[in-house]
């Protein structure tokens, strides 16, 4: 049995590949803000409940896996389930997205989900970046970006008044020390101003959200996209790309440029990947 699994910072979906495929979904795993023991936690019962088919190889793509050392959380975390010689093998989020978009063939792949990342991928591997710096460095057209940014517009009181009470309908009167709590002293604050978008979406005819939404995505476009000396074919990859894809579309035009395929979750791509 073969097992993929593709992980963001909010959940990961996981793919069985032999006699019987089966699929599960666990908390997502980025290793920035989980430890071994907690991958260990988060995927025993899952694993257990698999059966005694062999697990022969563990193909791991996810957030958060930028070099060897946070690759080990990940894998010595599945070795404590497994407890057997079970390759496993990790890749970082945006090799997932090149190759569910692209497969072996070369394009710019892009994600916009509860963060944000891109690289050119010559088919085979990730042959350009333009480095992602993360939720407070970066992370521009992402969810947490646009969440953030909702946030400041909220706390600054510059959203309009019909916007504002909309807003505490939904969330109620968010007291700034809350949001300060959430930002500085609590895990992942990426995920929950990311849990903020789906307002935006929600309201994406108001003239304030919508001009919040493309200058987001501007940003994603001139920081990165625009910077790689072979923009085309152009993929996107993530939740935001999926449900903003309309004006995701219209931003790229105004750059003249055109998305070629909007992906939402990467998962069944990469599942036919890896039975080829």
């Amino acid at each position: 049995m073969k097992i993929i699994a593709e992980s963001g910072s909010t959940k990961t979906d996981w793919r069985c590949i032999g006699e019987t495929s089966k699929s599960f979904n666990t908390v997502g795993l980025n290793p920035y803000f989980v430890s071994s023991d907690e991958v260990y936690m988060a995927i025993k019962d899952s694993f257990a409940s698999l059966g005694n088919e062999e697990i022969t190889e563990v193909h791991f793509y996810g957030t958060g896996i930028t070099d060897e050392s946070k690759a080990d959380i990940i894998k010595n975390g599945i070795r404590k389930v497994l407890k057997n010689r079970t390759e496993i093998f990790t890749y970082s989020d945006i090799i997932a997205s090149a190759r569910a978009l692209f497969g072996n063939y070369e394009g710019l792949a892009c994600i916009l989900g509860t963060g944000s990342n891109s690289c050119y991928w010559d088919g085979q591997m990730n042959s350009f970046q333009i480095p992602p710096l993360g939720f407070w460095l970066g992370d521009e057209g992402s969810g947490g970006h646009l969440g953030k940014t909702l946030i400041l517009d909220y706390l600054h009181k510059n959203l309009s008044e019909e916007l504002n009470a909309k807003f505490i309908s939904k969330y109620g009167t968010i007291d700034r020390l809350e949001i300060l709590n959430q930002a500085y002293s609590q895990p992942k604050p990426n995920k929950y101003f990311a849990s903020f978008a789906p307002f935006l979406l929600e309201n994406k005819e108001d003239y304030q959200c919508q001009k919040l939404i493309i200058q987001s995505f501007d940003e994603f476009f001139a920081k990165y996209v625009l910077k790689y000396p072979n923009q085309s074919p152009i993929g996107f990859v993530g939740s935001i790309a999926h449900h903003f894809g309309d004006i995701l579309t219209q931003v790229a035009a105004s750059h003249n440029l055109i998305i070629s395929k909007i992906v939402e979750k990467p998962i069944d791509a990469l599942v036919e990947f890896h039975q080829e």
